[in-house]
């Protein structure tokens, strides 16, 4: 059973809106969860509007089937980067609901949008933006992987082939390892992708100071106005 899901987080910008980011939260997590990050980016990123989704809540078998918020089912961080442990049907659930979110934008005037996403959120960030029609102006994934291995290139659409991605990872992550992270980036780059894969030593499964200022500056190249504020 998956219930409805409640409405995003918006923080509207400060300044002539110029970019939308969509950024999408982890397993267990909501959209209040990465409210900081539009917080701490705000004043430096006035012409930004942030969209912060939530999840359904949906039985994860991980949680031992706790109904808590997901984007989709998780056997085993082990396994999720195997396809066939993968919940195929839930993921593509989630793209539509995300490309929505990105097709409201577009009818609202807004076309220079930037998905981004950590862990479960960056598993989603990077199969919606490469395989939705619309064109983005980038693409974040934090601390997750690239799912559907082989299958993905079936699914792959050219609308994002040019699209910038930032990929960040620390090496000390135990739950999403880094390696899941690493040969993602190594098998988007060797499929044509403009990848820019980003190491954080010592980091877990979190983020930090760098990798925030890391964001910053790609969503700034991006957001067709100068910042306010000195990255």
């Amino acid at each position: 059973m998956t219930s409805t899901a409640i409405e995003p987080v918006i923080i509207p910008p400060t300044g002539n809106h110029t970019c939308t980011v969509i950024f999408l939260h982890g397993l267990g997590d909501t959209g209040l969860g990465w409210l900081f990050l539009a917080e701490e980016l705000g004043p430096r990123l006035p012409t930004v509007k942030w969209i912060l989704p939530n999840s359904p809540l949906r039985p994860v078998s991980f949680n031992g089937d706790a109904l808590i918020p997901a984007w989709f089912n998780v056997t085993s961080f082990e396994k999720s980067s195997q396809t066939e442990q993968v919940d195929e049907e839930g993921m593509l659930s989630s793209v539509q609901m995300v490309d929505a979110l990105i097709q409201k934008e577009l009818r609202q005037g807004m076309q220079n949008i930037i998905l981004g996403g950590f862990s479960q959120g960056c598993v989603l960030s990077l199969l919606t933006g490469l395989t939705i029609k619309t064109p983005l102006a980038g693409i974040i994934g934090v601390s997750g992987w690239l799912p559907l291995g082989e299958k993905f290139t079936s699914m792959a659409s050219d609308a994002n082939k040019q699209t910038p991605l930032l990929i960040c990872h620390g090496d000390d992550d135990p739950v999403v390892k880094y390696r899941y992270g690493r040969a993602s980036a190594r098998y988007l780059a060797k499929l044509g992708y403009s990848v820019d894969f980003k190491t954080y030593p010592g980091l877990g499964h979190s983020t930090s100071a760098q990798e925030i200022q890391d964001i910053a500056a790609f969503i700034q190249q991006r957001t067709h106005s100068p910042s306010s504020a000195k990255l």
